[in-house]
């Protein structure tokens, strides 16, 4: 299913529009899951949870530790994220900062009903591998807290 179908399946409406140096999206009537916004912007042919792309990805793509357009980041499973959780790069803005694209993202109906089509991201291991990274909070102006991260699926 495209992403503009998702879209209209979900209701879109200009009213949840939003923008900012940092972030930008718009919101939709329920959530739509991290898994198969990932995987229908990507197309990557992966499908279950999010955090098992990073084993089920071995077998048919290259991954790695260093982002690239339309690579699949990809968080690990978290007492947070207890099914893990999908973004897909949009660019690379340096070494530790990047923009992300995903969905289902935020701590209530609201914030997780949420299409980022731009959301910073950045780097704060100690060996700048991208295995923790916080992302930007568009509601406090700030990078939130830290998430370990297994890596990057290349197309």
């Amino acid at each position: 299913m495209s992403c503009l179908a998702l879209c209209v399946l979900a209701g879109c409406s200009n009213n949840g529009n939003f923008s900012s140096e940092y972030a930008s999206g718009y919101s939709v009537s329920s959530p739509i899951s991290c898994v198969p916004y990932a995987r229908d912007v990507s197309k990557l042919n992966i499908h279950g949870d999010a955090y098992t792309w990073w084993n089920q990805a071995a077998r048919s793509y290259e991954r790695g530790n260093i982002p690239r357009p339309n690579a699949v980041f990809v968080l690990s499973k978290t007492s947070k994220l207890t099914r893990g959780h999908l973004a897909v790069v949009t660019r690379t803005i340096d070494a530790r900062h990047i923009d992300v694209t995903h969905s289902n993202w935020g701590n209530d109906h609201a914030s997780r009903s949420v299409i980022y089509k731009k959301m910073r991201v950045e780097d704060i291991s100690t060996v700048n591998d991208w295995s923790l990274v916080r992302f930007w909070n568009h509601e406090t102006g700030h990078f939130g807290s830290p998430y370990p991260a297994y890596g990057f699926i290349y197309q």
